[in-house]
């Protein structure tokens, strides 16, 4: 291996891992995929992933203790995109058999930078509205609740593109979507109709809430990443608590100016609701992941697999109590063994069907109610709530686990 030859390929490591970090993938994965590419290419790879930056050093493998080169990348939070999750497996297995050259492999991820289109902005906000009615209908809201909260999420998704640009109100997007989505929804319900206001606070900033970085979180705690899972832990944390702050501030001065919801009664909605719902949220899903044109009826099946599979275990096995979340468990493990099959099945990542069969069980809304009655004092509730987050969590994460045990991954992606 020449001098030329070796830059080339660190250079190429570096750019994938750049990109699978930027791409969403989580720390052990992204670890275990760029070491296994490496040791393909005759590099060796000694590699620290943060939710925020990279730390690579890459040496030849082939030269005993010489000499390696360190890589510090200082990178955004990561978020989900399959589309370039599928391009970047395909490239590394290319070059791995020898089908593409590193000089065009480097041109087909530089390919991958697209400008966000208006278009796309369009979809991503129609996503937020089309997620929130979903959620408010699997609540079993009432019609006009779902309306209420498909707007106001309309609002919160304009609100997520506009942040994107702007520095200062991305960091206070969270308290500030919050406080809208409080505001609006007690409005409507004080001066309009009566609604089921906390039901449509929660449906509206569904798409905000951390519950897959939740998961994640303690799925790289259980495989021993521990200062990843920690930092991903704590800044999913702190995205709860902001949310929180500003709901409850909202609703103590709602309060003060005597806007007052009474409690409504939820309609009776008929079953093809939650059945329409679940379809609904697992379009949102293949908007917001931004798969490929061929992927969305997989992301969109898988997503409703895992949620009548995780209502199929609860009907057999029992209903989810706060010490063992059962449906949770079982759908994930399913999931987590169909995906790592289909990967090694079509030779593509098992996130396709991985990331999108879980979303619709993680618990990212009942944190949000959790942490809500702790900072209204109601420590009772809120300390039961929490524990049933964890229940959901670990069972979750083992379901994950276990899944990945019985079906090994291909290529941990």
């Amino acid at each position: 291996m020449t001098d030329q030859d070796f830059d080339a390929r660190v250079r190429f490591l570096t750019e994938l891992a750049r990109r699978l970090h930027i791409a969403g993938v989580s720390a052990s994965r992204l670890e275990g995929a760029v070491r296994a590419t490496a040791r393909a290419l005759k590099i060796s790879a000694e590699i620290w992933s943060t939710p925020t930056g990279l730390l690579l050093s890459l040496g030849d493998a082939d030269v005993l203790h010489g000499s390696q080169q360190t890589r510090v990348l200082r990178l955004d939070l990561g978020s989900i995109d399959l589309r370039a999750l599928a391009a970047l497996d395909r490239i590394a297995e290319d070059v791995i058999a020898g089908k593409m050259p590193l000089a065009e492999a480097w041109a087909a991820m530089r390919a991958l930078d697209r400008p966000f289109t208006a278009q796309q902005r369009l979809l991503t906000i129609g996503a937020f509205g089309l997620a929130s009615s979903a959620v408010a209908g699997l609540l079993r809201t009432g019609y006009l609740d779902i309306l209420v909260a498909s707007i106001i999420g309309l609002l919160i998704g304009w609100l997520a593109i506009a942040s994107a640009t702007r520095p200062n109100l991305s960091a206070a997007m969270e308290v500030l979507a919050a406080i809208i989505a409080t505001t609006l929804a007690t409005a409507f319900g004080y001066f309009v109709a009566p609604i089921a206001v906390q039901t449509v606070i929660v449906a509206s900033l569904i798409v905000l809430m951390p519950g897959l970085t939740l998961t994640t979180a303690v799925a790289e705690l259980a495989s021993h990443q521990l200062v990843t899972g920690t930092t991903r832990f704590a800044g999913a944390l702190m995205v709860l608590l902001k949310m929180t702050f500003g709901t409850v501030a909202a609703t103590h001065v709602l309060t003060a100016m005597a806007w007052t919801v009474p409690l409504v009664v939820a309609d009776k909605l008929p079953p093809f609701v939650e059945i329409v719902s679940a379809v609904m949220a697992a379009g949102s899903f293949a908007i917001l992941f931004r798969p490929k044109t061929r992927d969305i009826p997989l992301v969109m099946g898988s997503a409703i697999l895992g949620y009548v599979l995780t209502r199929s275990a609860e009907h057999w096995i029992g209903p989810t109590d706060g010490a063992f979340a059962s449906g949770v468990f079982v759908a994930s493990l399913i999931i987590a063994a169909l995906s790592n099959l289909y990967g090694r099945l079509k030779g593509r990542p098992g996130a396709l069907v991985r990331l999108p069969g879980i979303m619709l069980l993680v618990p990212g809304s009942v944190g949000f109610r959790a942490i809500g009655f702790v900072m209204e004092r109601d420590y009772t509730t809120g300390v039961d709530t929490l524990v049933a987050v964890m229940s959901a969590l670990l069972a979750l994460t083992a379901g994950l686990l276990i899944g990945s045990l019985l079906v090994p991954p291909r290529r941990y992606l």
